[in-house]
C-alpha cells in the first residue's frame, strides 16, 4: 500500500471532504483490527487508513500536503503509532473517541466500537528503551554492579548476575518512555556486551587459559600458580609434560544458576627463556636421548 495518503485512500487529489470522510469510513470498517483479530496485515492497512484520514481531513495539513510543504507523515519526527497528530504534538483527534463522531447516526455501533477502540489505544503502554551494556569479562563472570544512565537524566544501577553470558537481556521493569492517558511505562532493557581478557576465554560455563611453564617445571614437574577468575589457585605439573597437555580445575568455571559452577581447563604451553644459554646448549648437545626422539614422526607427506 503505497504511503500517499490520496492513493490509501484511494480518491483523487481533487476530491472533497465529503467524499475523503466516505472513503475513509468504507476502509476502517473494513480493515478495524476488532473486526480482524489476528489478522496483521489489515492492523497495518487500517493503521494507515487511520493516519491518512487525519492528514486529509484536517484543512491546513491537507494544504500543506498538497503544496509540498510536509510529506506524508507530515512531520520529520518519528511518532509513536496509532494515529497521532503528524505536525506540533498535538493529540491526533483518532486517539480519543472525539474523532469518530464522523460515525455517529446510522452507524452507532461503529462508532461505540470506534471509540471504545481509540480509548484503549490513548491509554498505551510507553515503548520500551534498549541499551548496550558494556562488561568486563569477569565482571560478566563474578557478577558486578553498572550504573546506567536514563533518558530523563537520572540514573540507576543494575546488577550484572554472575555467569551473565554474552547478549543477555536485563531488564528493567518501569524504566522505559513513558505510556500515554493512563497507560503504564515501558521498560529499559540492556543487552550485554562482554569485553574480550587479554588470556581468559569462555566456553559455555568453562574458562579455558593457556599457561605458560619453563623447561623446568615441564620436566621435573611440580606446583605451579593458576589465575582463575576468582583468584590464584595451585596446580601440579605433571613430570614430563608437554605443550597442548591440558588440565582440569573442577570449579573453577562460570557461575551456573542451579549453583554450580563449570570447570577451567589449562592448557600448559613450554617457553623457554630469552636469548642463549650457554649451559642449556651444552646440555641439549650431549642429551643422546634428545638427538635420538623425533617429534614429527609419521608427519610425513
Amino acid at each position: 500500500m503505497s504511503d500517499n495518503p490520496y492513493e490509501v485512500l484511494g480518491v483523487k487529489p481533487a476530491a472533497t471532504a465529503d467524499e475523503i470522510q466516505k472513503a475513509y469510513r468504507q476502509l476502517a470498517k473494513k480493515l478495524h483490527p476488532d473486526l480482524n483479530p489476528g489478522n496483521v496485515q489489515a492492523e497495518e492497512k487500517f493503521k494507515k487508513v487511520g493516519a491518512a484520514y487525519g492528514l486529509l481531513s484536517d484543512p491546513e495539513k491537507r494544504g500543506k500536503f498538497d503544496r509540498g510543504e510536509i510529506d506524508a507523515l507530515g512531520a520529520e519526527r518519528q511518532q509513536r503509532p496509532f494515529y497521532r497528530d503528524y505536525a506540533g504534538g498535538r493529540e491526533q483527534p483518532y486517539t480519543t473517541g472525539e474523532g469518530f463522531a464522523d460515525f455517529a447516526g446510522e452507524d452507532d455501533i461503529f462508532a461505540e466500537l470506534f471509540r471504545r477502540s481509540a480509548q484503549r489505544r490513548a491509554n498505551m503502554l510507553g515503548g520500551d528503551i534498549h541499551y548496550r551494556l558494556p562488561v568486563e569479562f569477569l565482571e560478566a563472570v563474578n557478577g558486578a554492579t553498572k550504573r546506567i544512565g536514563l533518558p530523563d537524566g537520572s540514573s540507576l544501577d543494575l546488577k550484572v548476575p554472575a555467569g551473565a553470558r554474552e547478549g543477555q537481556i536485563l531488564r528493567l521493569k518501569g524504566k522505559g518512555m513513558p505510556g500515554t492517558g493512563s497507560g503504564p511505562p515501558g521498560d529499559a532493557l540492556a543487552e550485554i556486551g562482554i569485553r574480550p581478557h587479554r588470556f581468559f576465554t569462555r566456553d559455555g560455563d568453562d574458562i579455558r587459559v593457556e599457561l605458560p611453564i619453563t623447561l623446568r617445571e615441564a620436566v621435573l614437574g611440580g606446583p605451579v600458580s593458576v589465575p582463575t577468575p576468582s583468584g590464584p589457585v595451585t596446580m601440579t605439573v605433571p613430570k614430563g609434560a608437554n605443550s597442548g597437555t591440558v588440565l582440569r580445575l573442577k570449579g573453577k568455571g562460570v557461575p551456573r544458576a542451579d549453583g554450580g559452577r563449570g570447570d577451567q581447563y589449562v592448557s600448559l604451553k613450554l617457553v623457554l627463556p630469552h636469548g642463549t644459554d650457554a649451559e642449556l646448549e651444552t646440555f641439549a648437545r650431549s642429551w643422546s636421548a634428545g638427538q635420538a626422539h623425533n617429534p614429527r614422526q609419521g608427519m610425513e607427506v
